[in-house]
């Protein structure tokens, strides 16, 4: 049996909200009346303003979603001197939203609110199934080592722990088990941490913020898209870095990296020395394309042409078939790698979405993080020595959708659970939530994607995209969306880990009207320093310097769509 949600999950911020708040309540929570008021400083001093926060109430009517308010718990004054602090003397205020189920757990924020304020404000995103508090005092998702730190230059900086908080590591799925924890999860942490923090700075500052941004990654990449889109009065401008938009599907997707693994009694299972094997071959004939061998594959496409599935059975093929050691590919392996770099096909639509797109397996993803895991037999439950994907598609199984902890996942059938999937796509998933409202507000969105991605497909986003193309048409898609995929990114790391400032670009679009070209990236992996164009889709970085031409400027590439 599945349990319904405990609130609506309807898709969209207006019939969610609908059912708990009057429009004059909605619109004290967006703050349209005075988002370009200027800013008073208090007369306290900033020591004594901070301590003054401590024990602040936040009225339910002051949180947009259902709940029974808020406190502030803490608020501790960090000076600019202080030991390792590099941010410059802020306040840091730590507080609680409560649940409307009392048997919900809280949501747990941070509020970071610097002496010299710039009258802008930034919300960071979660990771995994969140349940760790987003501090707000560090970098932004791929923030290069030359960009300070947004607290530094003056925003205000929040984050929360999602709703719930974990010690089951990054995908603890139990707090699932509960229908506001999952709803909060699912959609409503990202508005109820916002309203929480337009309290806290209203008290601070006297003002709220002329303008309100969200940068994320993987989960806190949805997050951003549920910001645009959920709740487009809140936000000017967001930048989501890969992400995990799509929940339902993607976690199906995932399981089906561990049926083909494990299903058939691990026949079809790639040992570490066999995965090696097949990206080094991969790599070998890839990586050239794009004119230089330099580690990383940007002719994707290329790539599928000159390799692909008919490669790994012309090259790479055992003799007969048959499993004869780690120099070659079994028929059944052969199989499970065809299996992974295809569609999947859920059956029926989740959330507006029926098929999830391939797994970069034969494009550039090394699979070292998303493993394949140590043994051909997985663990029940799932542990750390199994393929990270068919772990992660486990518990969404059995936490999300069956409730049922003791489900066996491998013998999931999602056409038996289908009204729940279904269920579970208006309560997770922001794919078919619209931005029309976003773009008439005026908001900006940057999408990212790396081509080495193995934890979340790249082409994943590239469906999100061709969603809004087909939507809105690529001259009014442009005026409000970019979207760059770089070559050798993997999920926050890989052959070419990219940093970039994305808070940088998305101001200047937002305060500017400085719409954003082809970019530049910088490679954050230990040892170099060089650079690539980020190049908007569906272009990628051809290198075409003179002969002796340094493949690691940036300025030898050129973006092409061919």
């Amino acid at each position: 049996m599945t349990r319904p949600p405990r609130f609506p999950a309807r898709a969209g911020t207006t019939g969610l909200l609908a059912c708990v708040l009057s429009s004059t309540l909605l619109v004290a929570a967006c703050g349209d009346d005075d988002d370009d008021a200027p800013v008073t400083p208090p007369t306290a001093t900033p020591q004594a303003a901070c301590s003054q926060l401590q024990g602040l109430a936040i009225n339910a009517a002051s949180i947009g979603t259902p709940s029974n308010g808020g406190t502030v718990q803490t608020a501790t004054y960090v000076e600019a001197a202080a030991s390792g602090n590099a941010n410059g003397a802020y306040c840091a205020v730590v507080g609680i939203v409560r649940p409307a189920d009392t048997t919900a757990p809280n949501l747990t924020f941070q509020v970071n609110l610097p002496t010299d304020w710039n009258n802008r404000a930034l919300q960071m995103g979660g990771g995994g199934y969140d349940g760790t508090l987003v501090t707000g005092t560090g970098a932004f998702t791929a923030q290069p080592a030359n960009v300070e730190n947004p607290l530094k230059q003056g925003y205000v900086t929040l984050g929360s722990d999602g709703g719930h908080q974990t010690s089951g590591g990054s995908f603890d799925g139990t707090f699932a088990l509960n229908a506001e924890a999952l709803l909060t999860y699912g959609q409503l942490s990202v508005k109820k941490t916002h309203d929480a923090a337009i309290a806290v700075i209203q008290a601070r500052y006297g003002a709220k913020p002329q303008q309100f941004y969200f940068i994320g990654g993987s989960q806190g990449g949805h997050e951003a898209l549920d910001a645009a889109a959920r709740y487009p009065q809140d936000y000017d401008g967001v930048v989501a870095n890969y992400p995990a938009y799509n929940i339902t599907l993607l976690q199906q997707a995932s399981l089906n990296v561990g049926r083909a693994l494990y299903g058939n009694g691990g026949a079809g299972w790639i040992n570490p020395a066999k995965k090696t094997l097949l990206i080094n071959t991969v790599y070998n004939t890839c990586d050239p394309l794009d004119g230089v061998t330099d580690g990383v594959i940007s002719d994707v496409a290329g790539c599928n042409a000159a390799f692909g599935i008919t490669g790994v059975q012309t090259t790479l093929r055992c003799p007969g078939g048959a499993d004869t050691g780690d120099t070659c590919l079994s028929d059944a392996q052969i199989a499970a790698v065809a299996q992974i770099a295809s569609p999947y096909s859920l059956g029926f639509d989740v959330a507006g979405q029926s098929s999830f797109p391939r797994w970069p397996l034969l494009e550039g993803a090394k699979f070292d993080v998303s493993s394949f895991g140590t043994s051909a037999t997985p663990s029940e439950p799932p542990a750390g020595t199994d393929a990270l994907l068919y772990a992660v598609g486990a518990a969404h199984v059995k936490y999300f959708v069956t409730q049922d902890p003791s489900f066996n996942a491998l013998t999931f059938d999602p056409a038996a659970y289908r009204s729940r999937l279904e269920q579970l796509g208006n309560i997770t998933d922001v794919t078919a939530v619209s931005l029309d409202a976003f773009r008439n507000k005026g908001g900006k969105v940057i999408l990212t994607h790396g081509t080495a991605d193995d934890f979340i497909s790249p082409h994943n986003t590239e469906a999100y995209y061709a969603r809004q193309l087909s939507a809105f048409g690529q001259t009014t898609l442009d005026t409000f969306l970019r979207f760059y995929e770089v070559p050798g990114w993997g999920h926050g790391f890989g052959p070419f880990n990219a940093g970039w400032d994305g808070l940088g670009v998305l101001d200047r679009w937002v305060r500017q009207a400085q719409a954003p070209g082809t970019l530049t990236a910088t490679d954050k992996n230990p040892g170099t320093s060089r650079t690539r164009p980020m190049c908007r889709y569906p272009a990628w970085p051809q290198f075409t310097g003179a002969s002796g031409a340094s493949p690691d400027d940036a300025a030898n590439f050129t973006c092409v769509t061919s």
